[in-house]
């Protein structure tokens, strides 16, 4: 089959335990690093799945490859090939859909609780799954597509994932790793020094049980990621 696309927007942000499914899966991906200056593919066609990463930029900035970006998305969904957004990557997947970016009141970093959404697309994606721990960084939220179902919420964010059909939008991070947390909290240390709130979490707090966290975490994902690659063409 054609391998998973996987973009990464920034150094720090990488696919972490998506990786790790695909790789346990069998399916193909190539990481394209577009903070190292590589380009977007002039089409999705050669891939049989995008899935975007995060970063500590806003799906607004007037960065050049920003409306590639989201001309890509389209590209994809109008040809039915599956996109997957964590974060920044589901931020832009909003705003290529239609949808709207902006600030947020509550800034979410650390640990916190997002609740499945009672509705019928929700459950296709989480079975019986009510609510979990996931793990958060960012200062910016997105509105739903026109034709997006809500898939999950928290307390400080109203939409934390969505889904268009075969395609998954999300703000908050279930890809990630014990490496990926500390390194993030290391270059990230100036932000949370200069944040406060409800929704902020210091290191100390952030690392406790953090095994276990990470390890209820990748249980989500993974079967999160399996109903997502299911759509996959060539998959079998």
């Amino acid at each position: 089959m054609k391998p998973v696309a996987i973009f990464r927007l920034f150094p720090i942000e990488g696919p972490g335990y998506f990786v790790t499914f695909l790789d346990s899966h069998y399916i193909p991906w190539k990481l394209i690093k577009i903070d190292t200056g590589e380009d977007f593919p002039h089409s999705p066609e050669q891939f049989s799945g995008l899935a975007f990463m995060g970063g500590a930029m806003s799906a607004n900035d007037n960065l050049p490859w920003i409306a590639t970006a989201l001309a890509l998305i389209r590209q994809a969904v109008r040809q039915n090939i599956p996109v997957l957004g964590h974060c920044l990557g589901g931020q832009l997947m909003s705003k290529a859909l239609g949808g709207l970016v902006s600030r947020s009141t509550v800034k979410e970093i650390g640990w916190g609780k997002v609740s499945v959404e009672d509705n019928p697309i929700a459950r296709e994606w989480f079975d019986d799954l009510s609510d979990f721990e996931s793990f958060h960084w960012h200062g910016e939220i997105f509105t739903l597509p026109d034709g997006a179902t809500r898939l999950l919420s928290s307390k400080f964010c109203e939409n934390q994932a969505f889904a268009m059909g075969i395609h998954l939008g999300m703000q908050c991070h279930v890809e990630m790793t014990e490496e990926m947390v500390k390194t993030w909290y290391e270059v990230g240390a100036g932000e949370i020094a200069n944040s406060s709130g409800p929704a902020v979490q210091s290191l100390e707090a952030v690392q406790k049980d953090l095994a276990n966290r990470l390890s209820s975490l990748n249980v989500v994902a993974r079967h999160l990621y399996a109903k997502w690659i299911s759509r996959l063409p060539g998959l079998g």
